[in-house]
This record gives C-alpha cells, structure tokens and sequence, in this order.
C-alpha cells in the first residue's frame, strides 16, 4: 500500500517545497523558480518510485525527465553544454541502459539511441574525417537519416 503512496506523495512534497521557496522568495534560489525544476521534481519522484518501490518501469520516465529539466538549467549557464538534439537522446540512451539494468529490458534501444547521439554531436568532427575519404563515401553519409527510417520500417515490419 505505501508503495501506491510513494509517487503522488513525492510530488506533492517537491512541489509544495517549490512553491514555498518561491513565496519566500530568496534572490539566491531564483533560477530555480522555473518550469525545468518541475521537470526535475517530476523526474525524481519517477525515480524514487521506481528505485525505492521496485517498480522498475519508472526510471525510464525518471531519467529522462529529470535530465531533461538538468538540460534546460545548465544549458544557458555553461558554455561547453551542448545545446544540441543529440544531448536529448544522449540522455535518452542513459534512461533504456538504466532500466535495462534492472529490468533487463531495452538494451538495444538503448545502445541504438547512444550511437545515434554519438553520431549527433559529433557529427561535424565525422564529417571531417569522411572528407578524407573518397567522395563517394562523404555523397553516401549525406543519407544517412535515410538509413535510420529504413531501420525504424524494419523494426515495425519484422515479426517476432
């Protein structure tokens, strides 16, 4: 029963901890008084649910959320932070290795989204490498988002 209670309570605690800071209004806390600290609060409760009641699905949400709100508080403050696609599914790929470390499930999805980020943010650096191939190489790496929607039709296609 305290485990149907953990979720709801974690918000309502985060979120009434927030709102309070708020009406206090302390100048050293206001950048935090923002919609991606609920994201993180959020986040958070999704992983206290799952790590402390074992329901081992919510750290996919938990992760993903709480790096999210992570992204969107450093993103502006730190210039070496990649404000990039590839950072979103990087911490994408951090939430399917998570889970699949306690469920075991989702570690395909998650090396998948890792190579594609990977591939994201370094995309500049393998273009230049590729401009010392042949050109017919570099011609070929221009479709490479053609690549990924043949997979994606393959994976929804293929029977088990």
């Amino acid at each position: 029963m305290r485990n149907q209670r953990l979720f709801p309570g974690m918000i309502l605690l985060g979120f009434g901890a927030c709102f309070f800071l708020q009406q206090l209004n302390i100048s050293l806390l206001q950048p935090l008084y923002s919609w991606p600290t609920l994201l993180i609060i959020v986040g958070i409760a999704f992983l206290i649910q799952g790590y402390g009641a074992k329901d081992y699905e919510a750290i996919l949400p938990g992760v993903i959320l709480t790096g999210f709100g992570v992204h969107f508080h450093i993103v502006n403050r730190l210039e070496i932070w990649p404000d990039h696609i590839g950072s979103f599914i990087l911490i994408i790929a951090l939430a399917f290795l998570l889970r699949y470390l306690k469920t075991g499930a989702g570690l395909f999805q998650g090396f998948l989204f890792l190579i594609l980020a990977v591939l994201l943010l370094f995309y500049d650096t393998i273009l230049g490498w590729l401009g010392i191939l042949p050109s017919s190489v570099s011609t070929a790496w221009r479709f490479w988002p053609l690549l990924l929607m043949v997979a994606g039709l393959f994976l929804l296609i293929k029977k088990k």
